[in-house]
């Protein structure tokens, strides 16, 4: 699961990557437009947000996320402790505010909350669809009762799709997402580990739920 951390204080957001890092693959900007241009590509799971940031305010940040559909899950996090300011940031989407200085088993509880909460499918860090279960911790993939071997990034994309069930996912957004943006292969890479995917899956007749929307990316429906 990718966090991004948006905080301008580089000491706790650094902190905060400390906390988390072992469970999350995280990543940190440390101003709001910066971290717009990284939120609105709708690859992370879950967004850590401050509201006092340089060039863009969090509060400006997470409108513009939600004008832009971008519906990925935000906490905010901020000294702000005032009735005034969290109503505030729940009218521009927020789905939880953490105020600061916060315990770490606090953050962790109030991630893993969300996610379950807006994932409706992540509990005890399984994925499900249909006859397929992702064990995220130990990375495996079970099909009635038989565990199926993937390479690492076929892993990552089904992870990736099954955390998407319904939706439609880029090929830059797979690209982005699981190679990062400083990869030095091209977006083609990811119709090769998706077809070799899609191989796995046949011998299981799950191969028929990754649809590919042509000149896109793909789906994964029934």
């Amino acid at each position: 699961m990718k966090v991004l951390i948006i905080e301008d204080d580089k000491i706790l957001s650094d902190t905060i990557k400390q906390c988390i890092e072992k469970i999350y693959d995280v990543s940190q900007e440390f101003d709001g437009y910066s971290g717009y241009m990284m939120a609105k590509e709708g690859i992370y799971d879950i967004i850590i947000l401050d509201l006092m940031l340089p060039e863009m305010s969090g509060y400006d940040v997470l409108k513009k996320l939600r004008e832009d559909k971008v519906y990925t899950p935000v906490l905010i996090l901020t000294a702000k402790d005032a009735l005034d300011d969290k109503l505030k940031g729940f009218n521009y989407g927020a789905d939880d505010y953490l105020v600061k200085p916060f315990e770490r088993e606090e953050l962790i509880a109030r991630l893993n909350a969300i996610i379950r909460r807006t994932t409706n499918n992540f509990t005890e860090n399984v994925l499900e669809f249909k006859n397929m279960k992702l064990y995220l911790n130990s990375r495996k993939l079970i099909i009635n009762d038989e565990e199926v071997p993937l390479q690492g990034k076929q892993f990552d994309i089904l992870e990736y799709l099954i955390s998407s069930k319904n939706t439609i996912i880029t090929k830059e957004q797979i690209f982005e997402r699981i190679w990062g943006f400083d990869s030095a292969t091209t977006t083609n890479v990811v119709e090769v580990y998706a077809s070799g995917l899609r191989k796995v899956l046949k011998k299981y007749d799950c191969d028929k739920y990754i649809k590919t929307i042509r000149g896109v990316g793909y789906i994964l429906n029934e």
